[in-house]
């Protein structure tokens, strides 16, 4: 769920006393930057004269080929695809004005499924593509719903695509298709399902967890995309409760619900007997990722492990803050390799956070380090914090506090550096990460020395040498 908003080595040393100390390296280091070329405009998808307002949205990865929509304001969309290469990135088929892109697309094997609004309609229109012009169809319109995308929680299971439909009258209803018309059925009618509008659904094996309240109760459900399997596992609570994150732990789905005063941290394998309680706090707290047997969650300042066997809670130390009246919160999170990246934003009385820095962990006081200061700050939208695969994490700062440029680190102020001189769209609320990793390389939209939204991307192994200061770019 979003977080909304409610130092000096001196300070840290005081905040970690008794935590066994924080390490903390001297931001004296001067950040290195990538030399121009690192990463690259992939095409001019956005020509001369476009409007300032036209923007990549909905970058997927369907097997190594990227596909994006160019959504134009007032409707006036294009489905693009991109191999990586100038030559390799096309349009696919555009949309005449009045249709917008909507939600969130999903890949099944080859197939890219996705959305679109038809303001002539008034309907909400699924959609698939083969990356040609003539294999892009229309497969089904569903009513659309006032409170956002109309189709959520889009999961590839077993070959189909599994959703749910928030405008059916009666509740959510649970679909599935294979990417046809006469393919694409109604599983269930399912009213009660928690969450949806805050993605709070759980891919866990070849199954689709989410919850519901059921007569008072609140219960964990399942479905595999058949009728049959779509069930009931296990009952979390006796009363209505809500659930406040979901996260990953390996193969294990996480999730925290909030019962009145408490917040419980719980784990799952898909099943009834794999869904249990790890551990129950007396104030708010948020999941920061599984490294080996063990989960991290943020309760305010303090950084806490559990075991995954259950109980085991371990205090890992205490983040440091600029005064007392701030109140650190845990915004986005990614692990890399051994390690957990997290930003932090600090919150003081203003909407705004007073900054937002960049953390790693590997699960010890002395492996918990402050890498940069500072990220994007905002009270609806925040940086991303993205892992390559190979071993870099990139994110989004601006230590002036003006363009928010791509940075990339590798676990070490040494190691962090600009990825290039551009400006990447910030992300809002619970919205997906501007940067995707298809095939060999990672895509993000960026506005560059056009003045415009282009496509823009990075070997995902890229090397970076020291040489070039930060502060020069």
């Amino acid at each position: 769920m979003r977080v909304r908003n409610g130092g000096a080595l001196v300070w840290l040393a005081l905040l970690a006393s008794g935590c066994g100390g924080l390490a903390m390296e001297s931001h004296a280091v001067t950040a290195q930057a990538c030399p121009p070329g690192a990463a690259s405009r992939t095409r001019v998808v956005n020509p001369p004269g476009a409007s300032v307002n036209t923007h990549l949205e909905g970058l997927t990865d369907v097997q190594g080929m990227l596909y994006f929509a160019l959504a134009a304001p007032g409707g006036g969309t294009g489905l693009w695809r991109s191999d990586g290469t100038e030559a390799g990135t096309v349009q696919v088929r555009s949309f005449p004005a009045g249709v917008f892109a909507e939600g969130t697309p999903a890949a099944v094997g080859n197939t890219l499924f996705f959305q679109l609004a038809d303001s002539a309609t008034g309907m909400v229109h699924l959609w698939t593509s083969d990356g040609t012009s003539t294999g892009t169809r229309f497969i089904k319109a569903f009513t659309p719903d006032v409170n956002g995308p109309a189709l959520r929680a889009v999961t590839a299971l077993h070959g189909r695509l599994v959703f749910f439909h928030l405008g059916a009258s009666g509740g959510p209803a649970l679909w599935s298709s294979d990417g046809t018309s006469a393919g694409t059925v109604l599983l269930a009618k399912l009213p009660g399902v928690l969450g949806l509008y805050f993605d709070q659904t759980l891919r866990v094996g070849d199954a689709l967890l989410f919850f519901r309240s059921q007569g008072g109760a609140t219960t964990l459900w399942r479905t595999d995309g058949t009728q049959a399997g779509t069930m009931s596992l296990k009952q979390l609570d006796a009363g209505t409760v809500s659930i406040q994150q979901v996260g990953r732990a390996g193969d294990q789905g996480l999730f925290v619900l909030r019962d009145g005063p408490n917040d419980e941290v719980w784990k799952t394998n898909g099943t009834a007997a794999g869904t249990l309680r790890l551990d129950t706090f007396g104030q708010r707290v948020r999941l920061v990722g599984g490294l080996g047997s063990k989960v991290y969650v943020a309760q305010s300042a303090r950084l806490y492990s559990l075991s995954l066997g259950g109980g085991g809670r371990t205090l890992v130390t205490t983040l440091p803050r600029d005064n007392p009246d701030q109140l650190p919160a845990v915004l986005r999170t990614a692990a890399s390799g051994d390690s957990l990246y997290f930003s932090v934003g600090l919150n003081g009385l203003s909407p705004v956070p007073d900054d937002v820095r960049l953390w790693v962990t590997n699960g010890t006081a002395t492996g918990t380090r402050e890498l940069f200061r500072s990220l994007h700050r905002n009270d609806t939208s925040y940086s991303p914090v993205f892992a390559t695969g190979t071993g870099a994490v990139l994110f989004t700062g601006s230590p002036d506090g003006t363009a928010n440029r791509p940075w990339f680190t590798r676990g070490t102020t040494a190691t962090t550096g600009q990825l290039a001189k551009v400006t990447v769209p910030v992300v809002l609320g619970l919205g997906p990460e501007p940067f995707v990793r298809a095939g060999g390389r990672v895509f993000f939209p960026a506005t560059d020395d056009t003045g415009l939204e282009q496509l823009w991307s990075v070997p995902a192994s890229f090397s970076c040498p020291p040489g070039v200061a930060a502060e020069s770019l």
